[in-house]
């Protein structure tokens, strides 16, 4: 199955945790800390807000063809929104998460961590 097969929603669910596992990457070579410390900033970069924040600062790095998958995981139709944050940046975060999942699936490493470079940064 190729990776435009997938719906937007698997994209999403693959593209959560190669995000998640980035994060995690980038504290463990911010310097050693306690599990509960890399847990606690895991958190905070990895949930809707954060991810909506990165949807902002994504969209003029995309290319066309990124663009769409950006935008085809943000419309997609979510069964349940979680109740601490609004339905516009849980679609935002999906958004960015279908993104993620489309690119591994495609093989492009280099160029998740260039726009990983830019998430963490913005």
């Amino acid at each position: 199955m190729t990776s435009k097969q997938y719906s937007p929603i698997a994209l999403a669910f693959l593209g959560d945790g190669v995000f998640e596992l980035m994060v995690r990457e980038r504290l463990l070579e911010s310097g050693t800390m306690k599990a509960n410390t890399l847990h606690s900033l895991a958190v905070e970069r990895v949930n809707a807000g954060a991810q909506a924040r990165a949807y902002h600062a994504l969209e003029e790095a995309l290319t066309p063809q990124e663009a769409d998958i950006l935008k085809r995981g943000r419309n997609a139709n979510t069964a349940k929104t979680p109740k601490n944050m609004s339905v516009t940046d849980y679609r935002k975060a999906t958004g960015i998460e279908a993104l993620f999942g489309w690119l591994y699936l495609r093989g492009e490493h280099a160029r998740i961590r260039v726009l990983f470079d830019i998430v963490w940064g913005a």
